[in-house]
């Protein structure tokens, strides 16, 4: 049964993929936000932003680090928290790098991985603790910059596995992760491209899939099959121990988190580009490693902005640790 499914969600993906590439999709209209909160971090934040390619040497794999940084983080005596980004299959950061710009725009200082097999969470987390090295390296820009005891973690599809990979391996070190059209486990080939949430323990995880994405990351299981299928499925099996939230951006497709912001340089399928990914994630890292009090009340279950009705998100659900 289980090789069955996954041979036709095989024949399923492929389809899709090949009618998606003969379209071109554009926003025709940018994405509105429906709160203050979330119309307050889609737009780019304070700090001016630089990037650097091939920034360090190296992960488990040979692969170098890339990163994204407040530009004038010298200046200020500001220490900065840390994203580590996991990418999807084959993909590699630039693909991702408008919302790596935005979110340092917010003074994170992101770093990625050019390794394009991320899901195990080793150098997703890798990249996190050269970071904590370089704070530490009087001869780095980063010296004296960092909080390196506020980490989150960031990906997309196989990165969004391995993210949560990372923070149940970092021992704590990561305190929250986002991931982002996180696989069923059906198409999960092997340990290493899988993750459980259930060996989760503390932190925080908010997890945002695209309602159009009912192949990968579908929000509700497709077939009656064990283990995690769904966004639901991964969001019940955290333990009551992890602050958690789960969103679904409405007529968002895998790829639309790869929008430069439109889905014109993006990868297939892309309904409309990244707008959507911008806001509430970006709210729930300033919430979890900068500790703003506004962000922070966003997703406060019940009563949080983040839980009112909205034309752009489905299935809002939370809960703060027990």
């Amino acid at each position: 049964m289980r090789r069955a499914v996954l041979q036709v969600l095989t024949v399923l993906v492929t389809v899709v993929v090949a009618g998606a590439v003969a379209a071109t999709a554009v926003a025709a209209d940018p994405y509105r936000a429906a709160g203050s909160v979330e119309a307050r971090y889609l737009e780019p934040g304070p700090w001016p932003v630089g990037e650097h390619y091939r920034f360090g040497c190296c992960d488990s794999t040979g692969a170098a680090y890339d990163v994204w940084y407040p530009a004038n983080l010298r200046d200020r005596d500001v220490r900065h928290p840390i994203v580590t980004w996991g990418n999807g299959t084959a993909a590699e950061p630039r693909q991702y790098a408008y919302l790596l710009r935005h979110l340092a725009s917010w003074g994170f200082v992101v770093i990625a991985t050019e390794n394009r097999n991320t899901g195990s969470g080793v150098d997703i987390a890798g990249a996190a603790r050269y970071l904590v090295d370089r704070a530490a390296d009087p001869a780095s820009i980063f010296h004296d910059r960092l909080d390196t005891a506020a980490i989150g973690a960031v990906g997309h599809s196989q990165g969004a596995t391995g993210v949560l990979n990372a923070m149940i391996g970092a021992g704590g070190a990561i305190r929250t992760a986002v991931p982002i059209e996180l696989p069923t486990q059906a198409v999960c080939s092997n340990r290493l491209s899988c993750t459980d949430t259930h060996h989760l323990s503390a932190g925080s995880v908010f997890f945002v899939n695209g309602s159009d994405d009912a192949l990968i990351s579908p929000s509700q299981p497709l077939w009656s099959l064990p283990g995690l299928q769904s966004n639901q499925d991964y969001y019940r099996a955290t333990p009551a121990t992890v602050t958690k939230a789960w969103g679904t951006l409405i007529a968002a497709n895998h790829n639309d988190v790869q929008g430069q912001p439109d889905c014109v340089r993006a990868s297939r399928p892309c309904t409309t580009g990244v707008y959507g990914y911008l806001g509430y994630p970006t709210a729930w890292l300033v919430a979890r490693l900068w500790r703003c009090a506004e962000a922070v009340a966003a997703f406060e279950p019940g009563t949080g902005e983040f839980y009112a009705p909205n034309p752009h998100w489905g299935n809002q659900i939370g809960a703060n640790a027990a």
